[in-house]
């Protein structure tokens, strides 16, 4: 097997490893993603400088916002079957959703709901980091499958006051030209 093969399983393997972090900008998920790529690249010899910017901070043009910790979340019909639960993807809820724990009718609950309308099969990943609401997402096809009737809504999270977690690596190239790379 090519040296690129083993490391293009490698990174796959990785990848899959970290997929289901619940990861935002804040929160456990970051923390979690950032040590095992410290880790990950320990064996390059590479350190990585992991740091933490504390909640109302002001950064250039915009403020850290609050950390947020989501345990579980899904939406359920009546008969108590599951329309879109987190566990199956992580953009099925808002990211930094507030609790919710709420029976409605079809048509409130289409008010929490997040599509697609160019893509009706795909769930999209929307955010609310500075406004707090909460909210599902989930394909405009699941959306108009649902049938009249009663849906429970369920968010068990919270937003306090933490940190922003970030990570810095040099690696010293064979120029004195510098290239960043940023996500």
């Amino acid at each position: 097997m090519s040296d690129g093969f083993e490391a293009g399983r490698r990174m796959y393997r990785f990848a899959e490893k970290i997929f289901p972090y619940t990861r935002s900008i804040t929160g456990e998920g970051v923390r979690q993603t950032l040590s095992d790529i410290e880790e990950y690249i320990a064996s390059s010899g590479t350190k990585l400088k992991i740091s933490d910017i504390p909640y109302g901070t002001l950064v250039f043009d915009w403020t850290v916002p609050k950390e947020w910790k989501i345990r579980e979340a899904y939406i359920e019909d009546e008969n108590g079957d599951q329309i879109i639960d987190m566990k199956e993807s992580n953009l099925h809820v808002l990211g930094y959703s507030t609790p919710v724990d709420e029976w409605v009718d079809l048509d409130e609950l289409k008010r929490h709901i997040y599509v697609e309308e160019n893509q009706p099969d795909v769930i999209p990943y929307v955010t609310s980091y500075y406004k707090e609401r909460f909210g599902f997402c989930m394909s405009k096809n699941k959306l108009d499958s649902l049938k009249d009737g009663r849906y429970h809504m369920y968010i068990d999270s919270e937003l306090f006051d933490g940190v922003l977690n970030y990570a810095e690596a040099i690696i010293p190239g064979d120029s004195d030209e510098e290239i960043m790379f940023s996500t």
